[in-house]
């Protein structure tokens, strides 16, 4: 339960997310954010603050190729490492011999992807994405003001807010990160 939005603005990308912590019908209001950045990515995760910790303290993913294909880069050499530390860690299952982890936004080198959690990663053609139980919400505000010429905190901002305004599962605060400035 949860909302991670993500744009790619002038070749960075940039995520926001809420401090939602649900199990059940309980919401407890997290300080550790849900996006933050590990060297060159930047990441926004749900499913689980344990595998979103993993990401942001365990995770020790090779730099992105400076050219070529980097979306088969995260699909190979970058998913392969995420395996490993993810099963490392105690966080990754086997169901019917497959393995599943959890679902999380990634921006690096000015592209957006989206790592679902059979570990398929897909790369976003709009410039923008959101994962989560508010992603429709925030996919909405995202196409609304996609050609608005709002900076990208307040894109990510409004669609974390009509998130927040439509589902029991969505809460304020906001956080946000960016991938570094080139």
């Amino acid at each position: 339960m949860t909302v991670i939005v993500g744009l790619v603005r002038k070749n960075r990308v940039h995520l926001g997310a809420d401090s939602a912590g649900v199990s059940g019908l309980q919401l407890t209001v997290r300080a550790d954010p849900k996006t933050f950045r590990n060297g060159p990515y930047v990441m926004g995760f749900t499913t689980s603050f344990r595998m979103g910790q993993l990401l942001r303290y365990a995770f020790q993913p090779s730099p992105p190729p400076p050219t070529g294909d980097l979306h088969g880069f995260m699909v190979t050499t970058w998913t392969d490492a995420l395996r490993t530390c993810l099963k490392d860690g105690g966080w990754a299952r086997r169901d019917s011999e497959q393995e599943q982890a959890g679902t999380f936004l990634v921006g690096v080198q000015g592209k957006l992807f989206s790592v679902w959690d059979d570990y398929q990663v897909a790369e976003h053609a709009d410039g923008y994405a959101a994962v989560g139980c508010g992603d429709e919400l925030a996919l909405g505000a995202l196409h609304a003001t996609a050609h608005l010429g709002m900076a990208p905190r307040a894109r990510l901002t409004a669609a974390l807010a009509a998130a927040e305004h439509h589902s029991a599962g969505v809460t304020g605060p906001y956080t946000y990160a960016s991938t570094p400035k080139q």
